[in-house]
Order: structure tokens, then C-alpha cells, then sequence
């Protein structure tokens, strides 16, 4: 993008982040969607400036023609959106082309979980190994640690992976979370989790002595931080031996299976909210399945209806 239009997305996606906080993944992905339509738009001697609503509807459709995922068209139709809402605001331009736009049938899929036996096995097992003695310890301390904080706060994999050091002195029962947008939101520990955090803080002090670092999971990477992918990869080698198929596990999931599991278990859908740290509810009631089966069953079980149904089979 070298002409007017390239200073209009740079000026856009600026505003993105000094005003609306996006996280650097997400400014990326504004720009590598930005640069795609800017293609499609040249072959129709358009730009990102000038083009019309049929231009743009046109870009969806070859999308749609191309075979992207309903979910991914959903993604650039909300990147299309936010950069004309901004042209106009800036009165770059008189009209919003991107108002008429109809958004792709996008299919309600559930969100990939373990069971709670699963989640109890996988957990097991992190402790089993963290207990034993000699090489690779602090390596099997620092996964039972990061297994529980997720598990017992549902943190998104970067919000976790980042803590800071200063988590290891603080040995409160809740944590405070930087999320999207910096926002904070405080969550509660379990004492399973305070125990995991404190015994890998003392044998990150053994094997370093009095060195200090800024964040709880230190790595020699680029952010100073333990990269998410290095997570992920251990997360599906424990859950291998546990039994658990790899391409079932990541940390995303275990982020669902704590909504899940709180909602099974009678927790308000606000408090969950709350605790995933999602701006809009509509998010959260994803999980709401687990709710639609135990509501059949109470039914099934409990409605006198349902029971003289069952007497007269």
C-alpha cells in the first residue's frame, strides 16, 4: 500500500492501538487483512480510499468463492467495518461503505473441552511428575504451575506465559490479570494453585540463586517471557501420557474446560464473564452447552411429567 490509501490504513491502525489498546497480534492481522483487500481492490482500478460498497461486496464473495472459513470472512468483514467507521469519523470520507455489508453465516461450533476426569487426570499426572527428584525438575514444576493457573483461572495463554515475577511475593489468594486492552480483572487462586506457583518460585531460586528476573516464567526468547508455543508443545507431550490425543489439548482448551466445568457446576454465566475477562456476554454463552445437557437431564430426572412418561413405558 504506497499511495494515499497506506497512509489512511497506517493512520487507522495507529489509532487502534493508542486509542482501543490492540494487542500487537491484533494490529498484524488489521494489516495483513488491510493488504489482502487492497489486492483484490487493484484488480478493480479501486483502493482502500475509494472503494464502493459493491467493490467490498465483491471482496466477500471471493472470499466466500475462494472457500475461506466463515469465521475468517467474519474476521476481515470486522477489520473492513472498523477502517470505514474510522475513514468516515476522520471525515476522510462523506460515506461508510462497509454499513450495507451483510456479514457471513457464521455456524454456531462449540469450543473444544476435556471432562472433568480428563482435567483431573492431566493434573494427576503434572504432580506425579513435578514430585520426582534430579534433572528436568524445575522444567516439570514450571508445567504443574502453569497447568494450575490456567486451570484455576482460565487465563488466555499470553496473559499467562507474561506474569510477572512479582506474582512469586505477592502469595495472595487472587491474581491480577492484564488482559486486551490492559484491562484488569482480578481473579481467585486455588490452593492447589498457590502450592504449584510457590514450589517452582523456590526451585527457580535454587537453580538461579538470587538472580532476578522480570517475569514468573523466564526464558532467553525475544519478550523475556516462556513463548506460548513452548507451552503448548509440553501441554500436548503431558497429555499424551496421560492418555489425552493430542490434537484434543492446548492451552485454549483448558481455558474452556474452566468455563465449562464452573458452569456445569452452577456458576452465574456474569461470573464467568467476568473471570475469561470478555467484554460482551455473547462470548461466554458459547459455553452454555454444558448447561442445555444438565438441564435436560434435571428435567428428565426431577419433572413429574417426565416420570409418568417413564412409568407408562
Amino acid at each position: 500500500m504506497r499511495d494515499l490509501s497506506a497512509a489512511h490504513a497506517e493512520a487507522f491502525l495507529e489509532m487502534m492501538s493508542a486509542e482501543r489498546g490492540a494487542a500487537k497480534n491484533t494490529l498484524l492481522s488489521y494489516e495483513r487483512d488491510l493488504d489482502e483487500l487492497s489486492a483484490f481492490l487493484k484488480n478493480r482500478s479501486a483502493s482502500l480510499t475509494s472503494a464502493g460498497s459493491a467493490d467490498l461486496q465483491a471482496f466477500l464473495s471471493y472470499m466466500a468463492r475462494e472457500g475461506y472459513k466463515a469465521s475468517s470472512q467474519a474476521r476481515r468483514l470486522s477489520a473492513i467495518r472498523q477502517f470505514y467507521k474510522f475513514l468516515y469519523a476522520e471525515n476522510i470520507r462523506d460515506d461508510d461503505p462497509s454499513g450495507v455489508l451483510d456479514a457471513p453465516k457464521k455456524g454456531r461450533s462449540l469450543p473444544k473441552t476435556l471432562s472433568e476426569h480428563e482435567t483431573n487426570k492431566l493434573l494427576a499426572l503434572a504432580e506425579q511428575e513435578a514430585a520426582r527428584e534430579g534433572p528436568g525438575r524445575l522444567e516439570r514444576l514450571r508445567m504443574l504451575a502453569l497447568l494450575e493457573l490456567c486451570y484455576a483461572t482460565g487465563m488466555r495463554v499470553t496473559e499467562l506465559v507474561s506474569l510477572p515475577a512479582r506474582v512469586l511475593g505477592e502469595n495472595g489468594r487472587f491474581l491480577i490479570i492484564k488482559g486486551k486492552g490492559s484491562k484488569e480483572r482480578l481473579v481467585p487462586l486455588t490452593k492447589t494453585a498457590i502450592a504449584a506457583v510457590a514450589a517452582y518460585g523456590t526451585e527457580l531460586k535454587a537453580v538461579h540463586g538470587d538472580k532476578e528476573f522480570d517475569f514468573l516464567f523466564p526464558a532467553s526468547s525475544a519478550t523475556g517471557y516462556l513463548p506460548r508455543q513452548i507451552f503448548a508443545r509440553d501441554l500436548k507431550s503431558l497429555g499424551a501420557r496421560a492418555g489425552i490425543r493430542a490434537a484434543a489439548l492446548s492451552p485454549h482448551v483448558i481455558r474452556h474446560a474452566f468455563a465449562s466445568h464452573l458452569l456445569a457446576n452452577g456458576a452465574d454465566l456474569r461470573v464467568v464473564q467476568e473471570l475469561l475477562g470478555h467484554s460482551d456476554i455473547s462470548t461466554t454463552q458459547i459455553y452454555t452447552h454444558v448447561l442445555d445437557e444438565k438441564l435436560r437431564e434435571l428435567v428428565e430426572t426431577h419433572h413429574p411429567l417426565a416420570k409418568t412418561t417413564k412409568n407408562r413405558e
